[in-house]
């Protein structure tokens, strides 16, 4: 068989059984990324024939999923294309016409095997020891035998012919040359009796009748590819350029991770789902870039780059054929490092939504609201790893009264209630009369005010920070002051005097 260069045809075939998580998102990552590094077609498929195991919520998820991480497909839902319909439940017409391709060259054959009979061989197999592969009952049988059983009206499957000798080789991008003997391989069913394919039908089709250049894939995968491979032979078709991608391991390295959750030291859970990190803050900017090097890099130094680079860098050759562990730690470090870079209105614009969740802010936002966000934002940028962070760091900047839980939060080293009070009497009595409340006036006026009372300056600025955000850290002392307000900062002030007063008697 000849064969010729094609055009760059990716696809991603989902089957939307479940929730969409991040190995899938790293798999049409790739996929994407290699397209738009060859000038290349992005299909996104359906492949929802396991009927049973459908959802409907799960396929919306994936939609919403990839549309977060910024991944557009160019032909399939929602876009149309050229090859359309791109849902496999909208083409089982085809997959019959080519399941009886195969019955008429006698590459398959009908099996008419009930359940109760395949699982009475299954026991028998495992009686002796044996795997539980079809026996191939049917494929022996004489064609009176076959007739008749059709006479009847037998529900039947359709089943692969494979050789029964010899060995089939896969080329593989990422793993070279892979030879598998015949022996060891099954007559997959390619056609099940309510007239639905396989993934083993379906695929190998569909990706024929696409035009699919090449198939990257999960390598669990990998040990169907041989029987992708027989049936490429048999329809005289030119197979596409495979690829199948390293596993990804939990995040201790031992054993695959999972697809619903990960549970790490101490039996801390982890999330695997994408609108789990979604939820939880992350930015889809840097989770593109940590699954992109989940497996994959085209230097031994860079971590973090946008997608321009990643495009014009991605190849197969820079993908691993060993497995890579999902790292919680870097991802929440390259999450930081994108929120850092962020421009003050975009962070802004993206943590409202957990502002509002929180019951911090109301939905809609007021313009006032939005502005004073505005101006705590640069405060906060440095302090968060995640957006879902926002709530906990700028709690004290909404809330319209501090607790003060424990006391030392008003009391500086060796000193005491009665001295405290006085000393932050005279800094409101102070700040009440300032006609600018910015950073500047304030750190000079508090500075001042510490070597007036004969204090030293953190000793002073201890017992302000806590009075106005209920913390003993939080950001510059003088920045919080300004963007609080003079308002604000005064009623506080207030109500640490009456606290330090409760403390007195």
């Amino acid at each position: 068989m000849t064969t010729t260069p094609r055009q760059v045809r990716v696809r991603f075939a989902p089957s939307p059984t479940g929730p969409f998580h991040a190995g899938g998102a790293r798999t049409v990552l790739y996929n994407w990324l290699f397209a738009r590094r060859h000038a290349g077609t992005l299909i996104l498929r359906i492949e929802d024939t396991d009927r049973a195991r459908y959802s409907a919520q799960a396929e919306a998820d994936l939609l919403d999923s990839l549309r977060w991480l910024g991944i557009t497909w160019d032909e399939g839902p929602e876009v149309g294309g050229p090859y359309a319909p791109y849902v496999q439940s909208q083409r089982t017409e085809l997959y019959r016409h080519y399941a009886q391709v195969l019955l008429d060259c006698g590459c398959a054959y009908k099996c008419f095997c009930s359940a109760e009979r395949l699982a009475q061989m299954r026991q028998e197999q495992r009686q002796r020891g044996e795997g539980g592969s079809y026996d191939r009952h049917c494929r022996r049988l004489a064609a009176e035998e076959r007739a008749a059983l059709e006479k009847q009206g037998r529900s039947f499957v359709i089943r692969l012919k494979v050789p029964p000798e010899g060995q089939t080789v896969v080329q593989d991008r990422i793993r070279g040359e892979i030879t598998f003997d015949n022996t060891v391989l099954e007559d997959a069913i390619l056609l099940k009796s309510d007239g639905y394919p396989t993934y083993h039908l379906a695929n190998v089709v569909d990706d024929h009748l696409m035009e699919i250049s090449h198939v990257m894939r999960g390598d669990e995968w990998l040990s169907s590819t041989p029987l992708h491979v027989i049936m490429y032979e048999a329809f005289g078709w030119q197979p596409p350029v495979f690829a199948h991608l390293p596993v990804i391991l939990s995040p201790t390295g031992q054993g695959k991770m999972s697809k619903r959750k990960v549970k790490g030291p101490g039996g801390k859970e982890y999330y695997v789902l994408v609108q789990e990190f979604r939820q939880a803050g992350y930015l889809p900017e840097a989770m593109v870039n940590f699954l992109a090097r989940l497996g994959w890099a085209y230097d031994d130094r860079t971590e973090v780059f946008d997608l321009e680079e990643m495009i014009a860098n991605f190849s197969l050759d820079g993908v691993s054929s060993s497995p890579a562990a999902f790292s919680y730690d870097k991802l929440l470090w390259m999450n930081g490092v994108y929120i850092r870079s962020l421009e003050v209105h975009d962070l802004a614009r993206r943590c409202l939504p957990f502002l509002q969740q929180a019951g911090l802010v109301p939905d809609p936002c007021p313009p006032a609201t939005w502005d004073y966000i505005l101006r705590m934002m640069p405060l906060l940028q440095p302090r968060i790893a995640t957006l879902a962070d926002v709530v906990e760091h700028s709690a004290y900047f909404f809330t319209s009264e501090i607790v003060y839980d424990d006391p030392q939060l008003l009391l500086p080293k060796k000193g005491g209630p009665a001295e405290t009070r006085a000393a932050l009497a005279q800094v409101r009595q102070r700040l009440a009369v300032l006609e600018s409340f910015d950073e500047a006036t304030l750190e000079t006026v508090l500075r001042e005010m510490a070597d007036t009372l004969g204090w030293k300056a953190g000793q002073l600025f201890m017992p302000i920070r806590g009075a106005v955000t209920g913390r003993k850290v939080s950001p510059g002392l003088f920045e919080t002051l300004s963007v609080l307000g003079q308002a604000r900062t005064l009623q506080r002030l207030d109500r640490a005097l009456e606290a330090l007063q409760e403390l007195e008697d």
